[in-house]
């Protein structure tokens, strides 16, 4: 929980959830907290509560994780529902893969397997639309580990898309974004990843763990830059930058 000192800062706290003991907020932790922000890190899934307000914090991120928006645990459910928060009070909201996931779902859209069985786990392209350029410059590749998609809720803005799975970014109203993809993993993040999640490899369309590690030298430069952007984009009002 976030201290009384931290609280009477220019920057309230980010809300960080996580999904696993070992989860990490990784590189999106490390630039928010560049940018002046403390964390407020909380794991509902080992029974940490959500607040009932943001009023006391910046915004949120809800990370991904190893479950799916569609499992019955109550702790996944009651998750969805909290996302009423950052929505109804206008607080700078975040998902990234299963939270833009969760998202989807508390907008009233499907989040589901490819229809050929296809997953996303490695590098893939990504082309922004029209909405998209208009807002930044975009990644061409950025790294993925998924096998689930979700549709573009009602109301939202697509940002960036690709093949496999069409909808890659949106923004709903103006004030929560969602990502299918990972921009915050670091070295040692990917490298944990690699390892633990081998078995996923077998996957339809999935790369093997060589191809994840040489196109983090090749692609992870311009992912990066662009994050630190994207981070402004979604924490920081014009005003301030």
């Amino acid at each position: 929980m976030p201290t009384d000192a931290e609280l009477s800062g220019d920057k309230a706290p980010v809300l960080i959830v996580l999904h696993q003991e070992s989860s990490s907020p990784g590189r999106v932790g490390q630039m928010l907290e560049q940018k002046g922000f403390q964390l407020d890190i909380r794991r509902p899934v080992l029974g940490d509560p959500l607040p009932e307000t943001l009023a006391r914090h910046s915004g949120a991120v809800v990370f991904g994780g190893p479950m799916s928006a569609n499992d019955p645990e109550e702790f996944v459910k009651r998750e969805i529902r909290w996302l009423e928060v950052p929505l109804k009070e206008k607080k700078p909201f975040l998902g990234i893969c299963l939270g833009a996931q969760m998202l989807v779902r508390h907008l009233g859209g499907k989040v589901q397997s490819h229809k050929d069985g296809l997953t996303e786990v490695g590098w893939y392209p990504l082309r922004p639309t029209e909405k998209g350029r208009l807002l930044m410059h975009w990644p061409k590749m950025v790294y993925h580990f998924h096998r689930e998609g979700f549709d573009l809720p009602r109301g939202a803005d697509l940002l960036a898309e690709a093949d496999t799975y069409p909808n890659q970014a949106f923004r709903y109203n103006q004030n929560a974004w969602g990502l299918q993809f990972h921009a915050e993993l670091t070295r040692a993040m990917m490298h944990r990843w690699v390892v633990h999640g081998a078995h996923r490899f077998i996957l339809p369309n999935a790369q093997q763990g060589r191809e994840h590690l040489e196109g983090r030298m090749l692609f992870d430069s311009p992912l990066r830059l662009w994050l630190w952007e994207f981070l402004d984009k979604v924490f920081i009002p014009d005003s301030q930058r």
